[in-house]
């Protein structure tokens, strides 16, 4: 049985319409500090992130504000709660990451009791934002999943969370984790040591994500047997790769020629994550990125999900998902400036014509 109860305190009728006020009971007072935070840091987190007045006075906190925030301020600590009483931890992450569930609550994707969680053996992954839950479903729904969105939201990592919960269950036989090593380009030659040894600086974000997901050892003796595999993409040309999970990182630095023999290595039982960030593409100018026309040809295609994550998503430093917007901002500036140019370009042609 829980141990947290909710009472609305007393409003008068002048400001009922205006603000509403919640007071939460908490019956664990060992387990109170910990949903409070050092020096009520994560109180203090909730207050700044979701608009509201809150304030602790024993086992109580009392919730005050915009009505719609205080029901969000209400969904974030329940939540957080929960997550005291399962035994788990809760950071000053884990409290950004509810304050963005929370804010998202009449978000139609997927609705907040139906949150998905990718079960591992090392714990249970839950969505951090509504992006990441709806991008979850999809990686348990369907066989061929792209994953767009930029730096921090959790593509690969949820992606790789999925295999390794998948082959731990048995449903495949192996993970094949693949990037292609576009910023090596013809030098990969003079880099030092044998091939592994050049390619793996380029695959290192994959191998963090599996040391994440299970043991380091496992890793290792997994990785010795087959049963996962990580490779530059020039490695899977000729292949046909049957009950595997498959993922492909960094795809919008693939050509559409990369990309289509990727696609088409599709054996029985395979399930395949393309991820990707198409506002970095390294590749030389005027080569078209594959991904981007991956998505042009199948996007709509029976079978594959396409979840577009933006930098409501980040769940990094607070500072990413900033900088990622800053730079959306910059782009979408210099895009409308090109354009007023071409404007008066073709009005000022059109003035010369008519003369």
């Amino acid at each position: 049985m829980s141990d947290l109860a909710a009472t609305p305190a007393d409003r008068s009728p002048i400001d009922r319409n205006a603000a509403k006020a919640v007071t939460l009971s908490f019956g664990d007072n060992a387990l109170l500090p910990l949903l409070l935070g050092d020096h009520d840091r994560h109180l203090v987190r909730l207050e700044q992130g979701l608009g509201v007045r809150l304030s602790c006075r024993g086992n109580r906190v009392a919730i005050s504000g915009d009505p719609i925030r205080v029901d969000a301020a209400q969904m974030a600590l329940t939540g957080l709660w929960r997550r005291l009483e399962r035994g788990e931890a809760v950071s000053s992450s884990d409290v950004d990451a509810a304050i963005r569930m929370s804010e998202a609550a009449d978000d139609p994707r997927l609705p907040l009791p139906d949150l998905p969680a990718i079960r591992t053996r090392r714990g249970a992954v839950s969505p951090r934002s509504p992006g990441q839950a709806e991008y979850m479903e999809m990686l348990a729904r369907h066989e061929m999943v792209f994953g767009l969105g930029p730096a921090g939201t959790g593509k690969t990592y949820l992606a790789v969370a999925q295999a390794v919960a998948m082959l731990q269950a048995g449903k495949v036989d192996r993970i094949i984790l693949s990037r292609p090593a576009v910023e090596a380009g013809e030098r990969l030659g003079f880099l030092p040591g044998d091939l592994k040894e050049k390619v793996d600086p380029y695959l290192r974000p994959l191998y963090d994500a599996l040391n994440d997901m299970m043991p380091g050892e496992q890793v290792v003796r997994r990785m010795g047997t087959g049963e996962i595999e990580v490779a530059p993409l020039a490695f899977m040309r000729g292949r046909t790769l049957s009950h595997a999970f498959v993922i492909l990182d960094e795809a919008q630095n693939t050509t559409p020629v990369q990309m289509k023999m990727f696609l088409t290595r599709m054996g029985e039982g395979t399930r395949m994550v393309i991820t990707g960030d198409l506002t970095q593409v390294d590749l030389p100018t005027g080569t078209r990125s594959g991904l981007r026309d991956a998505l042009d040809t199948l996007e709509g295609v029976a079978g594959i999900g396409v979840c577009r994550l933006s930098n409501r998503d980040v769940v990094r430093h607070p500072l990413v998902a900033r900088i990622v917007e800053a730079y959306d901002q910059r782009a979408v500036a210099e895009r409308d400036t090109r354009d007023a140019r071409r404007s008066r370009a073709v009005a000022a042609g059109e003035m010369v014509a008519g003369k």
